[in-house]
Order: C-alpha cells, then sequence, then structure tokens
C-alpha cells in the first residue's frame, strides 16, 4: 500500500519538487491549492481547490480520511494553523510543517548550527512570524499529542532563481567586463541546497515516525563563501576573470537601501549547519547537485527564456557609483 500524502500548498519551487519526488518514490500525492499552480504539477498528482484556513474546507479534507503525512506549505502565522490541530490530529499520523532557516539567531552564538541554536528574529516578520508558528505547534505537541515535525529549509535554488541579490544584472556586468559589488570580504560562509537535493532529503522524513516530535534542517551541506558563488555563476557563464568588487555591508545599504536589512541581519553573517539529525532520519541522502552543476542550469534557463533576464539599471548605476567612490 502506498503513502497517502497531503500538500497543503506546495506548487511553489520547493514544494513542487518535493511532490515530484514523493510521486517518483509511488507516494500518492494530493495538492491543494487557492488558484492555478505556478509551476506545472507532475503527473499522477491530484489536485484540489480551496483555502486550507477555512474551517468547512479543512473539514472536507479531514472527515472520513486518514493521511500518512500532511505538509502544510502555506502556513506563515499561528493563526494560519490554530484550525488544524483537531481536524488533522485524528486524520494523520504525522503534520509537517514547513519553517524556515531564518528562525535562527543572527550572529549565530555559536557554529555550526543545530535545531536546537537559539531561535530569535526581530527584524523579518516573515522569519518572526515562523518562530511564532513553531512555538505554537510545538506546544499542541506537547500537550494535545498532535503528531508534529517541523522542517526547515535554507536558501534553495533551481535553473529559475538565481541565488545572489543583483540576479541576472550581476551576470550582464560579468560578461561586459564590469564590476560586481561583494558584501564584507567575500569570504563569510553561506549553503546552497538545489530543490532537487531538497526534495530527496525531504520526502523520506514523510510518514517517518522518527521524525514525530523532531524539528529538521533540511540543508545540503554545499558550503561556499559569497565569492566562490558569485565566481561560479561567472564561471557557468563563461567569464574567466569577474571582477569583484568588496565592500561594507553598510556601504552597499546607503546606495541600495533596499539590501540593508537581509545585508545586516542575515547574508553576512557565516551560516553552517550540523547536518548529523538528517543524516540519522535519512541515512541514504547525500546532495548530488554540487553549485557548478545548478549554476550551469541557471544559465542555460536564463539563456532559454529571455524574459528572465531582466537587467536593474538602478542597481547597475548603484555599482557603478559604489565601485568609483570606496
Amino acid at each position: 500500500m502506498s503513502t497517502r500524502i497531503l500538500f497543503l500548498g506546495g506548487a511553489g519551487m520547493i514544494g513542487s519538487a518535493a511532490a515530484r519526488e514523493a510521486v517518483a518514490q509511488g507516494a500518492e500525492v494530493t495538492i491543494v491549492t487557492r488558484s492555478e499552480p505556478r509551476r506545472p504539477v507532475a503527473d499522477g498528482i491530484r489536485q484540489l481547490r480551496g483555502d486550507v484556513r477555512d474551517p468547512e474546507f479543512v473539514t472536507s479534507l479531514t472527515t472520513g480520511k486518514a493521511w500518512d503525512a500532511v505538509v502544510n506549505w502555506v502556513g506563515f502565522t499561528p493563526s494560519d494553523v490554530e484550525g488544524h490541530i483537531d481536524p488533522f490530529r485524528e486524520a494523520t499520523a504525522q503534520y509537517v510543517f514547513i519553517s524556515t532557516c531564518s528562525v535562527f539567531a543572527r550572529p549565530v552564538p555559536s557554529l555550526p548550527i543545530t535545531e536546537s541554536s537559539p531561535r530569535k528574529q526581530p527584524v523579518f516578520g516573515y522569519a518572526r512570524d515562523k518562530v511564532a508558528t513553531e512555538v505554537f505547534l510545538e506546544e499542541a505537541y506537547r500537550s494535545d499529542d498532535f503528531p508534529l515535525t517541523i522542517v526547515r529549509p535554507f536558501h534553495t535554488y533551481d535553473s529559475t532563481t538565481i541565488p545572489i541579490l543583483s540576479g541576472w544584472t550581476a551576470i550582464d556586468r560579468m560578461r561586459a567586463g564590469k564590476g560586481v559589488v561583494v558584501h564584507g570580504d567575500g569570504t563569510s560562509l553561506w549553503s546552497l541546497t538545489h530543490s532537487s537535493d531538497f526534495a530527496r532529503a525531504f520526502v523520506p522524513l514523510l510518514g517517518n515516525q522518527h521524525a514525530i516530535g523532531e524539528s529538521v534542517n533540511v540543508v545540503s551541506g554545499d558550503i561556499l563563501t559569497w565569492d566562490q558563488i558569485h565566481l561560479t555563476l561567472a564561471a557557468a557563464a563563461g567569464v574567466r576573470s569577474p571582477r569583484l568588487v568588496h565592500r561594507s555591508s553598510e556601504s552597499i545599504a546607503t546606495e541600495v537601501p533596499g539590501w540593508g536589512e537581509v545585508l545586516e541581519h542575515d547574508f553576512r553573517h557565516t551560516m553552517l549547519f550540523d547536518t548529523s539529525k538528517l543524516r540519522r532520519l535519512v541515512p541514504d541522502f547525500a546532495p548530488r547537485v554540487s553549485f557548478s552543476q545548478g549554476a550551469r542550469e541557471i544559465i542555460e534557463h536564463h539563456e532559454a527564456h529571455p524574459d528572465a533576464r531582466g537587467i536593474d539599471e538602478k542597481l547597475a548605476a548603484a555599482f557603478d557609483r559604489l565601485i568609483e567612490h570606496p
């Protein structure tokens, strides 16, 4: 008998990759979305339309139903999930809440980051709400026997996503021989995970009773400096010696105000993760997609889709000012 999985949401980059992987592993997958999914839905997946915050619709998903795992991709605040406790406690053996590694305090008190590292996010509303939702669901697990698993992705990408703030503007400038600004000295460490690797690590957690009551950071362990990330993208784009110009996060924020908070409270900090819990729960997992391969896929996709190659002229002008006036 195949595993029956219900995705509440999950039609975005990460969720669609997970759904494809689950079907490939023989699961019966049902996806619920409020509107037409943004990405193609894999063959063999059942689709439903509805609002998973609507109590009547939730009742239709749970009355007389028995799911091996329910995955909530669209829970962002405690109010989004408070109506799920009673119905899904009875209707599923496991309720998986998709959170984020952005819940962890910056700067991190000690490295590597584990699942029990301090959670604190006073700046970003998205991560702050995720912390509050985790705490709410954990209380339901402790007090009401709610079969909770928390999964935290980190910086996940696929061929459609350039994992640097400057996006295709940076690729265009590299190819033109122009400088690209990198925050700090370019040596802080970061972790990138291809969506297919996330999916292969994630799917075995579904229906895994050893994961009940646990939080799991699902990251690949592909550790790179920010210079390496830019250099790898440059190599994939056919640029042998790109000009990387280092400026402080504070200097960059004066010219690109929209980057100020994300640099100060996120990208400037080294983020290294202990993956021992993930490897214990999913012992066969090992990442397959290096960022070198992922970068080639990114360039190939964007070259095949001209509409994806957006150039931000204001950002380019800001880079020129930062380069000319350190």
